[in-house]
């Protein structure tokens, strides 16, 4: 009965420490940083309205996980689908590369891992964690039914028991192990290559990154071009524009993406991978004004993949990123 006897406060210690665990979940079925919160949100309020009805009959955690759920399938009704670029078209050559603003719904988000990973010690469940949150795994996702994606989630990322998700699901063990499958089969359809495993980074891969930020802050597109994989690709969300092939990243960036020489890089981490908040230089006074939030993919010792949001007034507030540096910041 201690959960009835439970007072405010103890409530809301109890509630607050499944915040981070509950946003990933809900981050994994929305797509979207600000809606995954929005969603956290609702579920805590309404856990604590309820929590005088909440009869231990399960545990409080999966009790949250049954609240969420409902939460991200009701906003998940309205059957918005987010996607990255890569996902909408194939990739323009940079001789017809043109910016083509798309509503900000259109796109999946990035998500600061502090806010959606949390602590844990065995390093198997570290990694799958990590695994789960990467842009291309949540972008696959993006891909399946709202309950088969809350089924996979459940059961590929949390490790609940069949049974458990039925429970949560108000549905039978068969229809959650079919789900389950085909859920697989669309995922495998979708997901594509995994980038490296990067937590934490090891030598080559962080002397890798520290050659990319050199070359990127001296605007030297040979250098960097050594680093970029033949076929890396770079987004540029809310822009439908991406491009492939590191001939046309570096002819992009010293063409219409000019103003980003003298640019900084400083780093940061999202979705699993790293990250850097990129600033350039000030076109209206001194020092550098935030221009992109970088997510980096890696894999077999080069990048893959640069994906650059842009809408940095909403990015670099979410990330604790400062809005302006001075000019002479590292």
């Amino acid at each position: 009965m201690g959960d009835l006897t439970a007072t405010a406060g103890d409530v809301d210690s109890r509630l607050e420490g499944h915040r981070t665990e509950l946003t990933g979940y809900c981050y994994r079925m929305l797509g979207s940083a600000f809606e995954a919160e929005d969603a956290v949100q609702d579920t805590l309020v309404r856990a604590w309205r309820n929590f005088d009805k909440f009869e231990g009959r399960s545990s409080l955690r999966s009790w949250l996980y049954r609240i969420a759920t409902n939460v991200c399938l009701d906003m998940l009704n309205a059957g918005n689908k987010r996607a990255r670029p890569v996902d909408l078209s194939g990739p323009t050559p940079l001789a017809q590369a043109a910016l083509n603003l798309l509503p900000e719904n259109t796109w999946l988000e990035p998500m600061p891992d502090g806010r959606i990973l949390p602590s844990v010690t065995d390093p198997a469940e570290a990694a799958v964690a990590r695994e789960s949150v990467r842009l291309a795994f949540v972008a696959a996702l993006q891909h399946l039914p709202p309950k088969q994606r809350a089924v996979l989630i459940l059961r590929e990322v949390l490790a609940w028991k069949a049974s458990e998700v039925a429970e949560l699901l108000d549905t039978s063990v068969a229809s959650v192990n079919s789900a389950l499958q085909r859920a697989r089969a669309t995922l495998n359809e979708h997901q594509g290559t995994a980038a490296d495993a990067a937590d934490p980074l090891d030598e080559e891969q962080s002397k890798l990154l520290e050659r990319y930020v050199a070359a990127f802050e001296g605007y030297d597109m040979k250098a960097l071009t050594a680093l970029l994989h033949e076929d890396a690709i770079m987004t540029m969300p809310p822009f439908d524009l991406w491009l492939q092939g590191h001939d046309d990243i570096t002819g992009f960036m010293t063409s219409m993406g000019a103003s980003c020489a003298d640019s900084r890089l400083v780093a940061t981490s999202a979705n699993g991978t790293p990250a850097f908040a990129h600033y350039k230089p000030n076109p209206d006074g001194p020092g550098l004004v935030p221009w992109a939030l970088q997510v980096i993919d890696i894999s077999d010792g080069a990048i893959t993949a640069m994906h650059c949001f842009l809408d940095t007034p909403r990015w670099f507030p979410l990330f604790g990123l400062p809005d302006h540096l001075d000019a002479d910041a590292a």
